[in-house]
């Protein structure tokens, strides 16, 4: 495995451990603040390693087939364990989450129909900006849950509630029309 390989795969354990110190933090005895200070940690390595694995993948010219099914499986890994979390807590909406998660299995589908072709689709402009926003309203839901666990918000609770939660409309509607682009790049490309 390269650099580029190991970053992607740590989000593959990274987001289960998200998972056990968001849910269970509390049971194995950790305090607020270590819960809240690891959730960030962890959330920051998660989107770190996601931004960092294609750049190095550049760099040392390791950029293969693999990598570009690689990585969007793990972001999708990562950053469906993070909504669920958020979800549970009642941050995100349940639907956007479906509707999330209908996307990513559809577009994996998509890409596993195009590499029994011997085509690997790389990212594609409107995936990348989707992408930005599940990590924006991913961290929103962090902040805010954060700040909720404290009892301390920077700004009005219910503006802060707000904001995340116009955030997770932005990320599913994004999510559909991204998905929308990658279904026309996909009948171009199976057509040749």
């Amino acid at each position: 495995m390269n650099l580029a390989d190991r970053l992607t795969a740590s989000r593959l354990f990274l987001a289960p451990l998200f998972f056990v110190v968001f849910m269970w933090g509390g049971a194995l005895g950790l305090s607020e603040g270590v819960i809240a200070v690891l959730l960030v940690v962890l959330f920051v390595c998660i989107e770190l390693s996601d931004l960092f694995d294609g750049q190095a993948a550049r760099r040392q010219g390791t950029v293969s087939s693999f990598g570009k099914l690689f990585d969007p499986f793990a972001d999708v890994f990562a950053r469906i364990t993070y909504f669920v979390c958020f979800a549970h807590a009642g941050l995100m909406p349940v639907w956007i989450l479906l509707i999330i998660i209908y996307r990513e299995f559809c577009q994996l589908f998509l890409r596993m129909l195009l590499v029994e072709r011997g085509i690997a689709m790389a990212a594609r402009p409107g995936g990348k900006t989707k992408a930005v926003f599940y990590m924006l309203a991913g961290a929103a839901s962090l902040a805010y849950w954060c700040f909720l666990g404290f009892g301390w918000f920077p700004i009005p609770e219910g503006t802060a509630l707000l904001v995340v939660q116009i955030l997770y409309v932005l990320a599913a509607f994004l999510a559909v029309a991204s998905f929308a682009d990658y279904l026309v790049q996909f009948r171009k490309l199976t057509r040749k």
